[in-house]
Order: structure tokens, then C-alpha cells, then sequence
């Protein structure tokens, strides 16, 4: 009996944690060199940062209408996509870069994904059976990221706002984290999708 007691007291104070977890401070520190701050500019395009200061941090995410993005500067180049990985929501803007088949791409850090930067297609390698001496090679199953379009105009970085009209996996997961960026919650889901 003592043991079904000291149970229900064990999952009571988890459940307290996670409570105090879920209703915890959810603002976002917009000093931070990986946060940019989002705010509409007159001709639509929403201001995300200094040129050079995304330069310098090489990525940084912002929020725009809730929508958490991740813009990388990658060899020369800016890329924004969806902040959150189309397959279980994994944190994009922890992800590494590589060079996969002469394109540059993120691979999510939970579960190695691999996204193209440019179109947001997920690639995967893969044989044809049919082949002779059959040889793994890069495909791709399609676009799958949302990209948003990144304009550059007097020093400073701009995202075109998103057409919605056309879907893409990663609005899944773009949609559930929204105004959030309670790191916890991203823990657990990681953790249950392990499970």
C-alpha cells in the first residue's frame, strides 16, 4: 500500500512540474544575437534584422504572426525556411549544414532529416533494385519545408509574409509550436516521439 502512496505522490509532483513548465515565461529575448525581431514594414515585407548581424551569427530565428522561422547565411546566401523539421517537429535551427550532392541542406537534429536550403525538399538516399549493381543516390520525396522568400534591401533583411494558400508538411508542426517557444514542450515532444 505504502508503494501504490509514494506512486501517486511521484506522478502528482510530475504532473506539478509540467504545469509549471507549460505556464512558464514564454517571451522571447529579442536581444539575443539568434533572435531577430519581427515588425511589418509599409510595401508588406516584415523586417527581421541587420544584414550584418545575421551575417556575423550565421542563423537566427524570428517570429512572424507567431510563426517561428529559422534564416541561415550560408555561403554567401540567405535561406529562411520553417523553423520546425516537417517529419516530428524537430528544432531546425539546432541542425548542422551540409553539402548533400552539391546542394546545401539542414539536417534535423532529432532524427537526421536532410532539407534542401534553397526549395525545402526532404532528400533521401536511395537504390534501384532494378539496377544491375544497384548504388545508393540522393532523391527527393518532394518539397516538404516551407521556404519563405528573404529580400535584402539597404543593410537590412526582409521575409516576404507567407502564402498559405499552398500547404506544405511542415505547416503541421509550424501550427502547433506557434506562440511558443517553451523549449519543455519541445523536449517532451522529442521524448515521445522516441518512445
Amino acid at each position: 500500500m505504502l508503494d501504490l502512496i509514494i506512486l501517486c505522490l511521484h506522478f502528482f509532483i510530475c504532473f506539478l512540474i509540467s504545469v509549471a513548465i507549460w505556464h512558464g515565461s514564454k517571451d522571447v529575448d529579442l536581444h539575443s544575437p539568434s533572435t531577430g525581431t519581427a515588425e511589418t514594414v509599409p510595401d508588406g515585407l516584415i523586417f527581421i534584422g541587420k544584414e550584418e548581424d545575421i551575417k556575423k551569427s550565421k542563423r537566427i530565428t524570428a517570429k512572424v504572426d507567431g510563426r517561428e522561422i529559422v534564416i541561415f547565411y550560408h555561403e554567401g546566401k540567405f535561406h529562411a525556411l520553417d523553423s520546425r523539421c516537417y517529419h516530428e517537429g524537430g528544432p531546425l535551427r539546432l541542425g548542422e549544414i551540409e553539402d548533400i550532392d552539391g546542394q546545401a541542406c539542414i539536417v534535423c537534429p532529432w532524427h537526421k532529416f536532410k532539407i534542401t536550403l534553397e526549395t525545402g525538399e526532404g532528400l533521401y538516399e536511395g537504390i534501384n533494385p532494378l539496377e544491375p549493381s544497384p548504388t545508393p543516390k540522393w532523391q527527393s520525396k518532394g518539397v516538404k519545408q516551407r521556404v519563405h522568400k528573404v529580400t535584402i534591401e539597404n543593410g537590412n533583411i526582409y521575409l516576404s509574409p507567407p502564402d498559405l494558400s499552398v500547404s506544405f508538411d511542415s505547416d503541421y508542426f509550424a501550427d502547433k509550436y506557434k506562440n511558443s517557444s517553451d523549449l519543455a514542450m519541445e523536449e517532451q515532444s522529442h521524448s515521445q516521439a522516441a518512445e
